[in-house]
């Protein structure tokens, strides 16, 4: 009944939070009041989602961390982050994908969810490792986001129909300046999160984990070479967009494609 309520109560103000941000888009709202209405709004239901990770998670053995709740702990994770971060950089926009992300993660978890063998214990070594990952992943999600609204925005430029959306975002080169904010301090995080998995993880190329291991390395082999290319080569725009969003695909289909198969097609823990 706990789990219902604050499920629930977490859809409904993430929902709310959303509302005030399209009113905001849409004119109906001024953003300079819309933003931190949203912003409210978001840790009444970012505080409601943390309770039932809290409740629902948290085991005797471990944190049960399953395919279905270790994305609602990515979409909790990436609206923490995105509501701590709003209130000095203008992050707002952020919210029309991470407050449904983190919503309709949250639904499935409850909805479909089931308890594993998929068990993190803690207390040990290999918690460096864990944690890192789910932060490096929180925030590069947040770095993909950043780069869908970035391609909307230079289409709608481009097309000259910007409308409210000029008014709403920040300008293009805020927005990348931010992107490659986000894609730096999660190359960071996810390089801390490689090495501790080859220091801390039990035979990282065992059968179950080489093609997670050889997937997260190409990605972080691709937000390497985005990083490069920005920083000699000026890379900006569409090409900063798509490699943003190829390099997160890997990392989803490295830790969600592996779970996806080893708990829902071959019954085992992920």
């Amino acid at each position: 009944m706990i789990l219902t309520l604050t499920t629930w109560t977490a859809v409904a103000f993430y929902a709310l939070a959303l509302a005030a941000l399209l009113a905001a888009l849409r004119g109906r709202l001024a953003t300079q009041r819309a933003e931190p209405l949203a912003l409210g709004l978001a840790a009444v239901a970012a505080l409601s989602h943390g309770i039932h990770l809290w409740l629902g998670l948290w085991t005797p053995a471990g944190i049960d961390l399953s395919l279905f709740n270790a994305a609602s702990l990515l979409g909790w994770l990436m609206a923490v982050m995105l509501i701590i971060a709003a209130v000095r950089q203008p992050l707002h926009s952020l919210g029309l994908i991470v407050y449904p992300f983190a919503a309709l993660t949250l639904m499935l978890a409850e909805a479909l969810g089931v308890p594993t063998a998929s068990m993190v214990p803690v207390g040990e070594s290999v918690d460096v490792h864990v944690i890192a990952s789910v932060i490096a992943y929180a925030i590069l999600g947040l770095a993909s986001a950043q780069a869908l609204l970035l391609a909307w925005q230079e289409s709608a430029l481009r097309r000259r129909r910007a409308g409210p959306i000029v008014g709403f975002l920040p300008p293009l080169q805020g927005m990348e300046s931010l992107l490659f904010q986000l894609v730096a301090s999660g190359f960071v995080m996810l390089s801390v999160a490689l090495v501790s998995g080859w220091l801390f993880v039990d035979n990282l190329f065992a059968q179950d984990l080489v093609h997670k291991t050889v997937i997260s390395m190409t990605g972080w082999l691709v937000f390497a070479g985005l990083l490069i290319g920005r920083s000699a080569a000026g890379w900006r725009g569409r090409t900063a967009i798509r490699w943003t969003l190829w390099g997160f695909a890997l990392l989803a289909v490295a830790y969600f494609g592996s779970k996806i198969v080893l708990e829902l097609i071959l019954g085992r823990a992920a």
